[in-house]
C-alpha cells in the first residue's frame, strides 16, 4: 500500500479483489435525479412505477453502478486511481433500500503503462444486478520515485 492506503500499479496482481457496499436510499435517488437530471417516473413515481415491467420503483442504474467507483476509488486500487473506461450490463433492478455489493477483480496489469483492467460486479444479495469491466490508471511508486 502507498501513503494514500491505495494500491501502486506495482502491487497488483491478477486475482487480487475488493468489495466496497453501500445501500440505496430514498434521498440517494432523489438527490441523483437532481445531480443527473434524469427524472423518469420509474425512479420517482410509485403509482407510474407499479404499472411497469418491475412491480415498483427503480433506483437509476448508474447510481447503482456508481457503487463500482467507491469500490475502485476507495479499495482497489484506491485513492488517486483515474477511471478510463467502463463497461456494464444491466442484469436486475436496484430497489430501494436494497444494499449493492460492488467487487472489483484485477484482470490484468500493464506496468509501462500504469493501467489495470478489473472485472466489475454488483451483487444485491446474491443476484449479480450489473457486470462489466473497467480499464483504471493506477498511481506509480516508480513514477513518484522518478519524480523526487
Amino acid at each position: 500500500m502507498n501513503e494514500m492506503n491505495g494500491h501502486d500499479i506495482e502491487d497488483l496482481r491478477p486475482g487480487q479483489s475488493a468489495t466496497f457496499s453501500r445501500t440505496i436510499t430514498e434521498a440517494d435517488i432523489v438527490l441523483f435525479a437532481g445531480v443527473s437530471g434524469d427524472n423518469n417516473a420509474v425512479h420517482l413515481n410509485d403509482e407510474f412505477a407499479r404499472t411497469t415491467a418491475f412491480g415498483g420503483r427503480i433506483a437509476h442504474g448508474m447510481l447503482s453502478a456508481s457503487v463500482i467507483s467507491a469500490a475502485i476509488a476507495n479499495r482497489l486500487p484506491g485513492p488517486g486511481t483515474v477511471y478510463l473506461s467502463q463497461q456494464l450490463k444491466f442484469r436486475a433492478p436496484v430497489r430501494p433500500g436494497d444494499t449493492v455489493h460492488a467487487t472489483v477483480e484485477v484482470v490484468s496489469v500493464d506496468l509501462a503503462r500504469s493501467r489495470a483492467v478489473l472485472s466489475t460486479t454488483c451483487r444485491v444479495r446474491d443476484q449479480v444486478v450489473i457486470d462489466g469491466e473497467a480499464t483504471v490508471m493506477a498511481t506509480s511508486s516508480r513514477q513518484r520515485a522518478q519524480a523526487a
